[in-house]
């Protein structure tokens, strides 16, 4: 069956508009993409009425948590949860993503490696969700940020033993700890964590693999240290210096910034059910969280959209309140939405299949009633979402019906 989307507005996820656009979709696939007047529709499609009606590609979550509910205190609800809770709770997140219009996310961290299960249950059609490249367990340093997700390890050797389970188990991305974090007590996020030595092996077992390295890291000095060792992207970046801007541009990493992360927890006031010591780690470094957002857009680093959904009050579903923070601090729409399609299929690594609207790409992406060119805010507005279709097939939104 070959559908056909007429006379809408195409944001093809390259920068370029066409006001009065046809797409054709034809299993699950994109057969063609252009003005109304060049497209042939053929013989028995079915047509929709895209007026007034704006097409984008499905958006693209970098750095999401489909474990973790954002609950006030994630680490007390999460260590008191059986797994097989954890898990009906990640399938639910799950279904809340597409249902938002991200057809696809990269979980950077997971209590077990329950998350490859989700992955095959929406892969094999038993439940909705996105598409799933997920990391399994983070790697951290003994008593390390993100441990209460993370697998511990000391010394190269375990590192590379890890890495090679993580593979093993199924991980299309590893996650690497090389700072303190926000959430875990007792560590401090402008603190370099793992050594070089663990972190270039790290690198060196994902890339013999195939596979490439996420790295949280807060502080400058952590930063800088997954970046000489040959990380893929930065997750967070929240405290960037000259000098770790300079490498990071130099070398060619990604930036995810996840400024949903701080913001829904800062914004809580002491007593929220937040712990003390998260609340003021996230208050104290906002500020400086948008800052240094605003220093790597302005300097042209590459910036991909991730939210860290599933940390306190950062709810799964409500991941396009990211763009509007983006755009709030500096980006244009459609430079926001090239973050989160084109510029996050790139990090991730399937930009030849997912990312942009092109001919022989996957069929995904996300109908909306409105322009987000001009109201950033209609993506997050459910009541605009006319539809979201994910290889070829209509998964939520009243076209789905």
């Amino acid at each position: 069956m070959t559908i056909a989307i007429q006379h809408a507005r195409l944001i093809d996820g390259t920068g370029t508009v066409q006001d009065r656009a046809t797409l054709l979709v034809r299993g699950t696939k994109i057969l063609a993409a252009g003005p109304s007047n060049e497209v042939k529709i053929p013989k028995g499609a079915v047509r929709i009425d895209g007026r007034g009606l704006s097409i984008i590609p499905g958006l693209i979550d970098c750095h999401v948590h489909l474990c973790l509910g954002g609950e006030p205190d994630v680490v007390g609800a999460l260590e008191s949860e059986q797994p097989s809770y954890t898990l009906l709770k990640s399938a639910m997140h799950a279904k809340a993503t597409i249902d938002a219009g991200f057809t696809t996310v990269r979980d950077v961290g997971s209590r077990d490696h329950s998350i490859f299960t989700v992955k095959q249950a929406i892969e094999s059609g038993l439940m909705p969700g996105p598409r799933i490249i997920g990391a399994g367990r983070a790697i951290c340093m003994i008593g390390g940020h993100a441990r209460f997700i993370g697998q511990e390890v000391k010394g190269a050797e375990h590192v590379r033993r890890v890495v090679a389970e993580q593979v093993a188990a199924g991980a299309g991305v590893i996650k690497i700890i090389a700072s303190g974090g926000v959430l875990t007590p007792g560590t401090s996020p402008d603190e370099a964590q793992m050594t070089m030595e663990e972190l270039t092996a790290a690198v060196d077992a994902a890339h013999q693999a195939g596979k490439r390295v996420a790295a949280h890291a807060h502080g400058a000095a952590g930063m800088k240290n997954a970046i000489h060792a040959g990380v893929r992207s930065i997750e967070h970046a929240t405290l960037l210096d000259d000098e770790s801007g300079a490498l990071i541009k130099r070398y060619g990493v990604y930036m995810v910034p996840t400024l949903s992360a701080l913001a829904t927890t800062a914004a809580c006031r002491l007593g929220c059910g937040i712990p003390d010591s998260a609340l003021a780690k996230a208050k104290s470094m906002t500020k400086r969280h948008q800052g240094s957002f605003k220093t790597a857009h302005r300097s042209g680093i590459a910036i991909a959209m991730g939210t860290d959904a599933g940390t306190p009050f950062n709810y799964h579903g409500e991941n396009a309140q990211e763009l509007e923070r983006m755009v709030a601090f500096g980006m244009t729409p459609m430079e926001a939405i090239i973050a989160s399609t084109a510029t996050a299929a790139q990090l991730i690594g399937i930009q030849d299949s997912v990312g942009i609207l092109a001919k022989g790409m996957e069929a995904d992406l996300v109908i909306l009633k409105g322009n987000p060119l001009r109201r950033i805010e209609v993506l997050r507005d459910r009541d605009k979402i006319a539809g979201v279709m994910k290889a070829g097939k209509f998964v939520t939104g009243a076209l789905a019906k």
